[in-house]
């Protein structure tokens, strides 16, 4: 009997051990070490790193949001390439010092956790807001950029305000009510048959983000597109490519560099994260 005793105790050992190391190596390839960096301003920013290849790619969340929008990238990219996610400073885990969010300090969040994690050739993909944002990084980067990809955000027919006036008229719903605003925004950038669970999910972060943050963020996005574009796209077009959602399917390009992904809005790689993928590896690869 007791030894019998003494093998069930070994087998149950062997089993715990194994569990234990299976559990801690599932832990290891599901997470990333977070690291922080401090942004030019002294602004703490979080970021992750994971994979391997060049070239590396960064993914630039869009306005209130933060990484866990990539997710599927991430997973998928990383891979083959070195992949990079943070979040900007105000969002997700990433601290703030300012009290102005521009797209050139938004800019210098992204370009601190490249300088950190190196790569020789870097391809910055940036969804909404995310796009604006790393042209500014690419201003910084310089020739380390390879390419710059924008995700619903260049050369759509959304109709930006042109002058300050027009910018002011635009948030005023924002500093009204800047919940339900956010949660009124977010049911026109989704097609009827979006997945409900992605809807409020996005929903959630559009309106529980800081609001000061969201505000100033948001004058800061229009007034960006108001005194950048067209010309900053021109200076950039050997470099930028762009993955955009065309709702109905019947859409067209408006730009040579763009390609569209069909029966999706504004969240192209939460909602069509396959075909975005496809589409973004392809483009990649011609780098």
């Amino acid at each position: 009997m007791k030894g019998r005793n003494r093998f069930l105790y070994k087998l149950a050992l062997v089993f715990i051990i194994f569990s234990i190391a299976g559990c801690a190596a599932s832990q290891g390839a599901r997470q990333e070490s977070i690291d922080t960096v401090l942004s030019a301003d002294g602004s703490p920013i979080s970021f992750a790193v994971k994979g391997s290849g060049e070239p590396t790619i960064v993914f630039v969340h869009c306005w209130t949001c933060d990484h866990t929008f990539w997710e599927q990238q991430v997973a998928y990219f990383s891979q083959h390439h070195k992949v990079v996610w943070l979040d900007l400073a105000g969002h997700g885990l990433s601290g703030s010092t300012r009290s102005d969010y521009t797209m050139a300090a938004f800019g210098e969040d992204v370009a601190a956790v490249v300088h950190k994690v190196g790569g020789n050739e870097v391809v910055l993909v940036g969804h909404s807001m995310g796009g604006p944002v790393s042209i500014e990084a690419a201003r910084i980067l310089g020739d380390k950029v390879v390419a710059v990809v924008g995700v619903d955000t260049f050369y759509t027919p959304f109709q930006f305000p042109k002058d300050e006036t027009q910018i002011q008229g635009f948030l005023k719903p924002l500093k009204k009510d800047y919940a339900g605003t956010c949660r009124q925004m977010m049911q026109s950038m989704f097609t009827p048959n979006a997945d409900p669970e992605v809807k409020a999910s996005i929903a959630k972060k559009f309106s529980g983000a800081d609001p000061e943050m969201g505000i100033s963020a948001m004058h800061e996005i229009l007034e960006w597109y108001a005194h950048n574009v067209p010309d900053t796209l021109e200076n950039y077009s050997g470099k930028l490519r762009n993955i955009n959602a065309a709702p109905t399917g019947n859409e067209k390009a408006l730009h040579n560099t763009v390609t569209l992904i069909p029966g999706v809005g504004h969240f192209v790689p939460q909602v069509k994260p396959d075909e975005f993928n496809e589409t973004l590896s392809k483009i990649i690869s011609a780098y």
